[in-house]
């Protein structure tokens, strides 16, 4: 029944399932099930940059561009966790305001509950629901705190990588990290001092990356003022050229195959975390772990000794 009411565009359902996600669930994979066969659809979209440049605000304009060209859109909004319960510390009820009583508009903040990378655990599965949900788009904007950012170019399939001027060496410090996963540049706040030298130092540092061939894709510098609106259709624009130049030589395939590759190795190892813990309470831990103090055995071996035990049951 959720499940039908999420494929029916109810934001309730929606939500419930991604929290469903967020908690694991005993349900979740009962509810995975029913979801797969309407998955594959959404294209999916990653915004990520050091925190000032303007991703929320960016975020929430490109939603209004997508809207007045009739797309349904999906936000996941990955917040850093509150260490007291967990939850996200900001929230989607201070967010994105104007798109509140927008039918055509779901958004969510996740927590990012200590994961690194700038995404929450979840996000895989979240961005899962968003698809079946009918999502012609998904957006998913990451945590906010610099350049270990770049697990978003895994889960996305176009990585828009945000800059703004008058950071000081906001560049130099990302340029290890994110300004090596971008599909799309934006330089957001163009409307300040320095916008035209941050762009000209992106292209430079972009020009010292591996040299691409005439088929590659050479990604664009943009320039936005998001609070106003302003640059979006170009971006928009960029977005849906990468789109179609990757559905035309197959990257796009080859992107969301790498993503749901480690999105299955990520919940095989969570599983086997699960299993490891249960043995590791056990006897069978305490008595590898004396035999390791007594010289009798190493690390290795009983590592492998207790991987056996798994395997046996």
């Amino acid at each position: 029944m959720l499940v039908e009411q999420a494929r029916a565009g109810q934001p309730r359902a929606v939500a419930r399932l991604i929290s469903l996600v967020e908690d694991a669930s005993p349900s979740l994979r009962e509810v995975m099930a029913a979801l797969a066969p309407h998955t594959g659809q959404a294209y999916v979209v990653g915004l990520t940059g050091p925190p000032g440049v303007g991703k929320s605000t960016s975020t929430s304009a490109l939603v209004s561009a997508y809207r007045a060209v009739g797309k349904r859109v999906g936000v996941l909004a990955v917040d850093p966790s509150s260490p007291f319960s967990g939850g996200a510390l900001l929230g989607d009820r201070i967010r994105m305001q104007e798109h509140a009583t927008d039918t055509g508009v779901f958004i969510r903040s996740m927590a990012s509950r200590g994961h690194l990378g700038g995404l929450a655990w979840a996000t895989p599965q979240a961005l899962r629901v968003l698809d079946a949900a009918g999502c012609d788009v998904i957006l998913v904007e990451t945590v906010g705190v610099g350049q270990s950012e770049i697990e978003v170019a895994s889960a996305a399939d176009t990585t828009v990588v945000l800059m703004a001027p008058g950071m000081g060496d906001g560049i130099q410090a990302a340029k290890a990290g994110i300004l090596e996963i971008g599909d799309v540049y934006v330089v957001n706040k163009a409307d300040r001092d320095g916008a035209q030298t941050t762009a000209r130092e992106l292209n430079h540092m972009l020009s010292l990356g591996p040299s691409r061939g005439p088929e590659s894709w050479r990604p664009p510098i943009l320039k936005t003022v998001a609070s106003r609106g302003e640059g979006l259709d170009e971006v928009v624009e960029a977005l849906e050229k990468h789109r179609a130049w990757m559905a035309a030589n197959g990257t796009l395939d080859l992107r969301r195959r790498r993503r749901v590759r480690a999105e299955i190795e990520a919940i095989a190892l969570a599983e086997l975390r699960s299993r490891m813990g249960d043995v590791a309470e056990g006897r069978r831990a305490d008595g590898l772990a004396d035999r390791i103090l007594a010289g009798t055995l190493d690390p290795y071996a009983a590592a492998d000794e207790l991987i056996d035990g798994l395997a046996q049951g």
